[in-house]
């Protein structure tokens, strides 16, 4: 027996859709922040690259984590968002094991209570590019 896929919920603001599970994160808290996250068009090959998403809303309760794989940027033209209550912090780290070194790269969001229902936070992701063999020749 098939199980039928998961609804997939989108922003009715951006159209953007939502990582399975970012809303409705603090019980009694509305959702009043969109997290829009954007990935470089040119990462958009990366294909061990991926974006670990964390919501704390204390310093002491880690509430939600997700990874969410570059490649889900590419198979959905909409993009991607998160929703969270105007409190708490949230940790976004680009991590992309293949390249040698690995790449790993985080950004901390402080949601300030005060913030507005209705406020949109755009974070951009762009991995580093590696260096041309001739770069490389050049820096020995």
């Amino acid at each position: 027996m098939t199980q039928p896929a998961p609804q997939q919920f989108k922003s009715a603001q951006s159209g953007r859709l939502v990582v399975p599970g970012w809303m409705n994160l603090v019980p009694g808290k509305a959702d009043g922040v969109e997290i829009q996250l954007d990935v470089a068009a040119a990462d958009l090959n990366r294909a061990q690259a991926s974006l670990l998403i964390e919501y704390w809303a204390t310093p002491d309760d880690l509430t939600l984590q997700s990874v969410l794989p570059v490649r889900a940027f590419s198979a959905a033209s909409e993009g991607w968002c998160a929703f969270v209550p105007p409190q708490g912090r949230v940790l976004v780290r680009a991590i992309d094991p293949q390249p040698n070194p690995p790449v790993l790269a985080s950004h901390w969001i402080n949601v300030d209570p005060a913030t507005p229902a209705g406020t949109t936070v755009n974070v951009a992701v762009q991995f580093p590019t590696a260096p041309s063999p001739i770069q490389t020749l050049l820096n020995q």
